[in-house]
């Protein structure tokens, strides 16, 4: 699963917090406001172009992280998979890539706070 550059994050934010699909358009005017109330992905200051948009949504369903729904005008974007999901896979694919997966669990559980670890030997109890 490959990585997601800043304003990749800023769009996939704003589409695992939405409830249904959304336009170029849409996402554009969503990233200006957030920009312009915290500061956001490298405006500086500059209006972002509705094509830009396009091209980071573009990349994003190459990556297979969003789909366009191609029968509407205009297009509109959604997630493939919620931000729950997209996280457990990301830490699937890292463990799959270590050498000692026992020794990068442990030393996860050992970084945990006390109430993730709860979480963690209840979810476990489920299996």
């Amino acid at each position: 699963m490959a990585s997601l550059g800043e304003l990749e994050r800023a769009v996939m934010d704003l589409l695992w917090a939405g409830q249904e699909a959304a336009t170029a358009n849409t996402l554009r005017d969503r990233l200006a406001r957030s920009s312009a109330t915290q500061g956001g992905p490298g405006h500086e200051g500059k209006e972002l172009a509705v094509t830009t948009v396009l091209t980071v949504l573009s990349r994003l369903e190459k990556k297979g992280l969003v789909e366009r729904e191609r029968g509407t005008r205009p297009h509109r974007y959604q997630a493939v998979s919620s931000r729950a999901d997209h996280t457990a896979e990301l830490m699937h694919e890292v463990l799959g890539s270590a050498p000692d997966r026992e020794a990068v669990l442990a030393r996860f559980i050992g970084s945990v706070s006390e109430g993730e670890a709860a979480t963690l030997r209840k979810l476990l109890g489920h299996l």
